[in-house]
């Protein structure tokens, strides 16, 4: 009986102390100013936001046309931070993950090219993106447009792949093969049949290769031929030139002109011999790939480099859907 009366005193002590609290708590809030209430509410709520685009999801906003039609300008998409592991802090540290990026798909990556203004303007301008969800983005260039800190393409290449172009159209070369394989044949095999977009016509590729010649022989000082003049003064009505094809008939007339000098040929190899891509990076490109600054420029990223993988689109409300 001592038992059932002890439990009974220590019952009705804890539910009057709750009750207290309880009282308390609501004097507490009655007594607090209504601005300091929608300030925590609005601490409570950034927080989350910056929690869930730190490490899970992160909104973006698409800036250029380099993934038309996968993605075009305006698109607001979602990208899983998660699965190739979140980085600990805005631009510090990365959490290891066991999944690493896959061929194909569509994954954002810190730009190679990009100068930095500071860690300190970094982590603000992450900051304040993440927690607008993209609609602001203070780190503009003299123009006003937004600077590419971070891009998105697709991991078309991974480790131990090679790959060239060949007037603008994409081949693989795969570990232990020595047959190239068109891009073409390469989605047709596997049933991937994702969108490549074309801006320049195979037809504009004369004029652009001698424009291409043109230009080399002016580099060492000589006349190029009538025709390649003639054919080159054409090139000026191309808008979005393979300029890839372009250096590469450029670089051929200097390494015939100079052939003691390495740098010509060992630039020159890059386009006849292809990109290789070292184990543990992977090599993007836009899916617009006469309007794509991507790996043909600045070579293969590192893994630890990419930030996640797109997954859906979420406005505008028409395009919803699912990055494939």
């Amino acid at each position: 009986m001592d038992f059932f009366a002890g439990l009974q005193f220590r019952t009705e002590a804890y539910l009057t102390w709750r009750r207290r609290r309880l009282r308390m708590k609501r004097e507490k809030q009655k007594a607090k100013n209504p601005v300091i209430d929608w300030l925590e509410a609005f601490v409570w709520a950034a927080g989350v936001v910056l929690l869930v685009n730190q490490y899970i999801f992160q909104a973006y906003q698409i800036p250029s046309g380099s993934m038309i039609d996968t993605l075009l300008i305006g698109d607001r998409i979602f990208v899983n931070k998660l699965v190739y592991g979140p980085e600990l802090l805005p631009g510090i540290g990365k959490v290891p993950s066991p999944i690493l990026p896959k061929r194909l798909q569509v994954v954002i990556f810190e730009n190679p090219s990009y100068l930095s203004r500071g860690p300190a303007f970094d982590i603000a301008q992450r900051i304040l993106y993440m927690l607008t969800l993209s609609l602001v983005d203070i780190d503009r260039d003299e123009a006003g447009q937004p600077r590419a800190h971070f891009l998105i393409k697709r991991a078309v290449g991974m480790g131990g792949d090679t790959l060239k172009t060949v007037r603008g159209d994409l081949y693989f070369r795969f570990p232990g093969e020595t047959a190239w394989t068109s891009e073409k044949d390469y989605k047709s095999a596997i049933g991937n049949d994702y969108h490549v977009s074309r801006l320049m016509a195979p037809a504009e590729y004369p004029a652009l290769m001698a424009a291409g010649r043109r230009d080399g022989y002016a580099d060492i000082g000589l006349p190029a031929s009538t025709a390649d003049s003639l054919a080159a003064a054409e090139s000026s009505t191309i808008r979005y030139p393979d300029y890839i094809a372009y250096e590469a008939a450029r670089l051929e007339v200097l390494r015939s002109a100079f052939p003691q000098d390495r740098r010509y040929s060992e630039m020159l190899a890059r386009h006849t011999q292809g990109w290789y891509v070292p184990e543990g990076r992977l090599f993007p490109m836009g899916d617009n790939r006469d309007n794509s600054r991507d790996a043909r420029y600045f070579g293969p990223v590192k893994f630890k480099k990419v930030l996640g993988q797109a997954m859906f689109i979420y406005w505008p409300l028409n395009r919803i859907g699912k990055i494939r």
